[in-house]
């Protein structure tokens, strides 16, 4: 990518200038999407007598063109009827705009003949016109941290207490802000997305390698339907994977999907086999779900690299043990057995009826202190069979008997955040209880920099999926042979 089409996208995401064009009633969507943005003006572009009272009511100006407005346009949205968009891009390209998305949509994803023929025009007048454009049929573009983007990509929680941040890139609107949503509330603060939609001129490999320049984003999160240049995109996922981790959700994977895909961005069916090798081959990591993308973004972003499939599971039960194993199990991962030493001294520890010094260790009725617990991680944490530390947390207990609960939590909690701060091993956090104590206890976990993963069957597969990307990308640098490793 060459510095002056950088310099362009970089002009868009940080805009001296919004304008939104033919945005109409009953919600002005766009216009309330962009009006909290601090970084300049946002402005309205709409001839229709009946709208123009609605958006001044907001204290948007509006104008009658493009040309009427005073000073630099880095941004424009437009929502008007497909056959106006010809003529609004060249608009655009006269005043010089950095960056122009068009939500408006009805183009080839028709397979109509009028819709193949006006796509084909606007992405004729947009290339000669050397200008970036998004879309068409898209939400575009946003720099959270800037309060600019589509409502749905806004957070409600201070980003600035955890460090990694990441981008964003979908072909869906919707499955865009379910990626944000997700890497958001999960403890990976979105910096820039982009919901591109058709793709006629910035495609998935623009993209990747637009967001991978950026030093503040760690990881890339991926929403496709199709590629419109296997080569050129595999080529960049090639390039970027090895430098930045790439979660790929790939939707249309099956015929009803793929059906579905077709009339969504117009993308083609391609062979999922293939696609799956390529993804491996390139280093990229493939999901089926946005949950899916956040538990394993977690575990690459959160903790140290997974080197090896032995997990040592503190357990909450016996019951959960068994569950837990059948999990990581079906995973192809497997439980560590401990060394003599570290049996010995759990062998006389766990001496109360029901316990199982095991490996899942049953710990009912057991943690009811921090050192507890801490003797417990250090067991694992030293145990050269371990690859994987692993604890399921759920409510926790009453404390000792003079320990308020909130104390009790809040010294386990610290004690997480310790142990995945400075452990030699990766740390995990399986969450196997109820739904109700994930979410009173996952963002005490997320502000402190804890990866913790809802149910033990998103736990093992996102421990599996982190591996998996660690041995590929170890054969791709050349650290290993194909198929090295436990």
């Amino acid at each position: 990518m060459d510095a002056a089409r950088i310099e362009k996208l970089d002009r868009g995401f940080h805009p001296r200038a919004i304008v939104v064009i033919g945005d109409k009633r009953p919600n002005y969507q766009w216009l309330n999407a962009y009006k909290g943005y601090t970084g300049g003006p946002v402005y309205s572009v709409q001839i229709d007598p009946n709208e123009i009272p609605g958006i001044e009511a907001m204290g948007i100006k509006n104008f009658k063109s493009l040309e009427e407005i005073p000073g630099p346009v880095d941004y424009a949205m437009v929502a008007v009827p497909k056959r106006f968009l010809p003529r609004i891009v060249q608009d655009c390209i006269k005043k010089n705009v950095s960056v122009v998305a068009c939500y408006t949509s009805g183009f080839a994803e028709t397979h109509e003949e009028e819709g193949i023929r006006l796509q084909a025009e606007v992405q004729k007048i947009a290339r000669e016109g050397k200008l970036e454009l998004v879309g068409p049929n898209c939400m575009g573009i946003g720099t959270l941290p800037l309060n600019f983007g589509q409502s749905g990509w806004k957070t409600n929680w201070d980003t600035s207490k955890v460090a990694p941040m990441s981008a964003v890139i979908s072909m869906s609107g919707a499955n865009a802000a379910a990626l944000v949503g997700q890497f958001n509330e999960h403890g990976m603060p979105v910096k820039k997305a982009v919901s591109m939609g058709n793709g006629i001129v910035l495609d998935q490999a623009d993209w990747l390698e637009y967001f991978s320049l950026d030093p503040d984003v760690k990881i890339i999160g991926m929403y496709i339907e199709g590629v419109s240049d296997g080569r050129k995109f595999f080529n960049a996922l090639k390039k970027v994977a090895p430098l930045k981790p790439v979660v790929i959700l790939k939707g249309g994977q099956t015929a009803q999907g793929a059906r579905a895909a077709s009339s969504h961005t117009g993308s083609l069916a391609s062979s999922q086999e293939i696609f799956r090798t390529a993804l491996k081959q390139a280093g990229a990591i493939g999901v089926n779900t946005p949950e899916e993308a956040a538990d394993v973004a977690k575990i690459l972003m959160m903790t140290r690299p997974i080197r090896g499939i032995r997990l040592g599971i503190i357990a909450g039960a016996g019951g959960p043990s068994v569950l837990v194993s059948d999990a990581i199990g079906r995973e192809n991962l497997q439980l560590a057995v401990f060394e003599d030493r570290h049996y010995d001294i759990l062998k006389n520890w766990f001496t109360s009826t029901g316990n199982s010094y095991r490996n899942p260790l049953d710990t009912t009725g057991m943690l009811t202190t921090t050192d507890a617990a801490r003797r417990m991680l250090d067991i694992l944490n030293e145990d050269a069979n371990v690859d994987v530390m692993c604890m399921d947390v759920r409510e926790f207990g009453q404390g000792g008997r003079n320990v308020r609960q909130e104390d009790f939590e809040k010294g386990m909690f610290d004690l997480l955040e310790e142990y995945n701060r400075n452990a030699k091993k990766p740390f995990v956090v399986m969450q196997g209880g109820s739904e109700e104590a994930y979410l009173k206890y996952r963002p005490l976990l997320r502000d402190r920099g804890v990866p913790a993963i809802f149910t033990f069957a998103r736990s093992a597969l996102a421990i599996r999926r982190a591996y998996d990307y660690y041995q590929q990308l170890a054969v791709i640098k050349g650290e290993v042979e194909v198929g090295a490793g436990r």
